[in-house]
């Protein structure tokens, strides 16, 4: 008698039974289930699978549409195997690096083609990338030993980053993907076959390529592309500091570190902050005649509260006496704050600040008045005067840190020549490979999950289950006005993830297994077991990694 196995499928919210190695997309069919967009992967047991995962034991299974934030993943990491391959193809001796997220999509370069990249090249690339598309060839995905696997890369050109990997993981077998002869590694589950794929863009973006994908919310259409010129000259800034330190993947910061060679990467990176910090405030004291107001603007976890006080010495070695004036002070009352879809107190909502007493207060600074800024409770959600003071003189400037520092309604009664707007985000680090970068906001959730755990007593469950709504707020609040910066800094250290693991594993490891919130909590463990471990002894008081995992010589 054929053996059987018994899942709980919670789309349909019933049991079923399957002969043993049915695989996750024949019970999609046979179940019939109906989701909102074309299925992806499915979570099991919380672990997102691909569909010819094949069930062996009793699992929960949860069919997934790229309207997930999991689902999305494994569309893009499609689409990037998919482009791959086309270019590989036309142009076997050229090199495609998918370096970044930026303006709705993923910037792409292409190394040694030989030729400029002109409109009938991006063509001709898309053209072959539809035709893939359309042979709905299989995605098979392979495991073998981790010296077979580095051999069959080895056979592949421009493969040496993928190398290094491998030679640093320190698993004895290593999973891939192949398309026809065609092999690629990804650090997470692809599509079953190409024709699941659908709509994508593929456009010139300044010296090279954007790879545009479905919106989110409704997969259906395309993200809208916005340039973002501040944003790209940014991460080029990090290109050229990946090459003072010749390193560019995490398989080449892996091999360093067990050379000895992290403490030497620690001191340059925090040499090159000091210094992008020194020309900022440089900036600023060359308009110091006009600037009073430093508008200091970041998501979560972007670092802007170190940066500021790290600005504010900068600036006192220009000559300068700033003072912090900060936005939570200006929070309305608590039944005063607007409301969120679900009824709920919406704290980042821009009119959650008294935005009246807030311009009022900053025309009577520049007129020179002496002002009382009030201190918010947030126990109890209401505001008091205890006496704190504050007036301008000729070598005053003001640094005003908050999540709505960029906006123009916040300061919308005062003259625009008075203010120095910064915007502060971990915006890269380095990439795991070629094809496979490192998202900005993960930099930026572990380094909250970190800091809620010491400080703030939350633990990584409840962080992780916060995180959806808080992008969501920086969606709405925060990016659309980044492009208002007169500067962008880069918070990102190449080493920080390295120092993060030991301290958010552990963390991690607290969530339970069954839960919602585990399917993030297993994709992130598996991403920090791309590094190899550093201590953080060498770090600066002075750090900004300091203020997420502690030993800060500044008081938050």
């Amino acid at each position: 008698m054929e053996k059987q196995v018994t899942i709980f499928c919670k789309n349909t919210k019933t049991y079923h039974t399957y002969p043993i190695g049915t695989s996750l997309i024949e019970v999609f069919e046979n179940l019939q289930i109906e989701l909102k967009y074309q299925v992806v992967a499915a979570r099991v047991n919380y672990k997102v699978e691909d569909l010819n995962f094949l069930i062996y034991k009793p699992k929960d299974i949860e069919f997934i549409d790229s309207s997930t934030s999991s689902g999305m993943r494994v569309y893009v990491r499609t689409l990037c195997m998919v482009l791959s391959k086309a270019i590989s193809e036309l142009y076997p001796q050229a090199t495609l690096c998918i370096e970044h997220p930026i303006s709705k999509g993923y910037y792409c370069k292409l190394e040694n083609l030989g030729e400029p990249l002109t409109a009938p090249i991006i063509s001709k690339i898309k053209t072959r990338v539809d035709l893939i598309i359309s042979q709905g060839k299989p995605i098979v995905s392979e495991e073998k030993q981790t010296k077979v696997v580095k051999e069959l890369f080895e056979n592949q050109s421009n493969e040496k980053d993928k190398i290094a990997l491998f030679e640093t993981l320190g698993n004895p077998y290593c999973r891939f993907f192949r398309i026809d002869n065609y092999i690629d590694y990804y650090n997470g589950v692809l599509l079953p076959s190409t024709d699941y794929l659908g709509l994508y863009d593929l456009t010139a973006y300044y010296d090279g390529l954007l790879l545009g994908v479905p919106n989110r919310e409704n997969p259906f259409e395309l993200e809208k592309t916005v340039l973002l010129p501040k944003m790209f000259d940014i991460f080029k800034e990090h290109v050229g500091w990946s090459k003072i330190m010749n390193m560019n993947s995490v398989g080449e910061f892996n091999i360093a570190c067990r050379n000895n060679q992290s403490f030497n990467l620690i001191k340059i990176s925090e040499a090159l902050h000091e210094k992008k910090v020194g020309k900022i405030a440089d900036m600023i004291s060359q308009r110091a005649q006009k600037v009073r107001f430093v508008l200091v603007s970041g998501p979560s976890s972007s670092g802007k509260t170190t940066f500021s006080k790290r600005l504010a010495i900068q600036l006192n070695v220009n000559g300068l006496k700033p003072a912090v004036l900060s936005l939570d002070n200006y929070f309305v009352s608590r039944e005063e704050t607007p409301l969120d879809e679900n009824g709920d107190w919406d704290f980042e909502h821009i009119n959650a600040l008294d935005l009246p007493l807030f311009n009022q207060h900053l025309k009577q600074l520049l007129n020179g008045e002496e002002v009382e800024i009030p201190t918010f409770n947030f126990e109890d959600g209401k505001r008091y005067l205890r006496g704190e003071k504050l007036q301008l003189n000729e070598d005053s400037v003001f640094i005003m840190e908050g999540i709505h520092a960029l906006n123009p309604d916040l300061i919308k009664d005062i003259p625009l020549e008075t203010t120095f707007k910064i915007y502060v985000s971990a915006l890269t680090t380095i990439s795991i490979d070629k094809h496979n970068w490192i998202p900005t906001a993960d930099t930026r959730l572990l380094r909250r999950i970190i800091r809620d755990y010491r400080f703030r007593n939350y633990s990584a469950r409840q962080t992780i289950a916060r995180w959806a709504s808080v992008r969501r707020g920086e969606e709405k609040w925060i990016f659309p006005y980044q492009e208002n910066a007169d500067v962008m800094f880069n918070s990102a250290l190449l080493f920080e993830l390295a120092v993060l693991k030991k301290h958010a594993e552990p963390i991690l490891a607290e969530v339970p297994k069954f839960c919602d919130e585990y399917t993030e909590t297993h994709r992130l463990i598996k991403f920090l077991n791309y590094f190899v471990p550093i201590q953080d002894r060498e770090i600066p008081p002075t750090s900004l990694l300091r203020e997420f995992v502690g030993g800060s010589s500044f008081r938050y």
